[in-house]
């Protein structure tokens, strides 16, 4: 039996089509902008207030197209428990106590400040070595300075790889993990699960270095040497070598092209949000280099155009325990080892004044809600 369809169906039919199609691609009104935000757990040392740790957490938060789930903490450029007192006062001041704050690793896994100092003996002074510096030392439980306020408000009872963990189950292949500190929760997480990096949509993270180009004395002398990976490589070397689907990496090479400024902290400090003020309150320079280390792979992740320039390398890190202990190993498609983890996509170059507009609009802007 033969079916005929008339005109006026058949044009009623093509009106439903261009209907469907514009609302597949514009989204009915509230809806395609909640399905349109990536969801980000944010692992971080995070040092307070202000600093690169705490601005490039706030960057993500105030984007309108991320769901931020968590803020996951480990000991680095400060001791864990000031960390966590820092990041959740900060989420307190712009109004996200929404946002859970989990604990992490006091500790990295093998590497301890004594072995540290007794390799310094040998092999010449570290510049920065984080919670162990010796200008700015104290002990582990203590919080150091607050000058924005202690907080009120609690991080969970969970830690930080259990967390982690929980996340990816419930929402596989959806997440991107962004590392803005040592490596060592997320090698726990790894170690407690080894489906993790499977499970995540992709690792972004601020850490290591190749062959930056600068007369920065700490990078000037060892090239290879970046804090991140250097304060727990066994962390960074499981983390490296992990079955991630996708590795972003900014180095240090590119992080040294960018610089925290008075005029960027001034054109902040103009803005009327929570963030704007928070940041204009606590933000400070340090001596002549101030970089925008987590704070340009926060960006790049949410608007990859500001990258101008990658390349592909192969990622590890030196285990053996002379001069090279923590250094960033490298290779290319060609030179690869046997035994080697996924390939990253490793910034080389970028739009500064296009990142400095998008650092200071965001966090000029009205804090997103929850």
């Amino acid at each position: 039996m033969q079916c005929f369809v008339t005109k006026p169906a058949k044009i009623r039919s093509a009106r439903w089509l261009v209907l469907l199609i514009l609302l597949l691609a514009t989204g009915l009104p509230g809806w395609s902008q909640h399905a349109a935000k990536r969801k980000v757990i944010i692992d971080q040392d995070a040092a307070g207030p202000a600093g690169t740790d705490q601005q490039s957490i706030l960057l993500l938060i105030q984007s309108p197209q991320t769901e931020v789930l968590g803020v996951t903490v480990v000991t680095g450029d400060a001791w864990l428990k000031e960390e966590v007192a820092h990041t959740l006062r900060m989420l307190e001041i712009i109004g996200r106590t929404d946002i859970p704050v989990a604990p992490g690793a006091e500790y990295p896994l093998l590497r301890r400040q004594a072995d540290t100092e007794l390799w310094e003996q040998q092999y010449g002074i570290v510049p920065w070595v984080g919670a162990w510096t010796p200008r700015r030392y104290h002990s582990a439980d203590e919080l150091g300075e607050m000058p924005e306020g202690k907080p009120t408000t609690r991080p969970l009872g969970e830690d930080a790889a259990h967390f982690l963990l929980r996340m990816v189950h419930k929402y596989p292949h959806q997440i991107t993990i962004y590392e803005g500190g040592p490596m060592t929760n997320l090698a726990l997480a790894i170690s407690i699960d080894p489906e993790f990096p499977g499970l995540a949509k992709e690792l972004v993270f601020m850490g290591g270095s190749l062959n930056p180009k600068t007369d920065d004395p700490e990078f000037a002398n060892t090239p290879r040497h970046e804090f991140n990976l250097w304060f727990d490589p066994e962390a960074a070397h499981i983390v490296l070598t992990a079955p991630w689907k996708r590795i972003v990496a900014t180095t240090v090479d590119i992080s040294v092209k960018t610089r925290l400024t008075k005029e960027l902290i001034e054109r902040i400090k103009a803005g009327a949000s929570p963030a704007a003020g928070y940041v204009g309150s606590y933000a400070r320079l340090f001596g002549q280099y101030n970089y925008l280390w987590d704070e340009l792979a926060a960006a790049a992740w949410l608007s990859p155009s500001l990258i101008t320039a990658k390349q592909t390398r192969y990622l590890d890190v030196d285990l053996n325990r002379g001069a090279g202990y923590g250094n960033t190993l490298s290779w290319n498609e060609q030179d690869k080892p046997k035994v080697i983890g996924p390939p990253a996509e490793v910034q080389v170059d970028l739009d500064t004044e296009k990142f400095y507009q998008m650092f200071v609009e965001l966090l000029t802007a009205p804090t997103p809600k929850p």
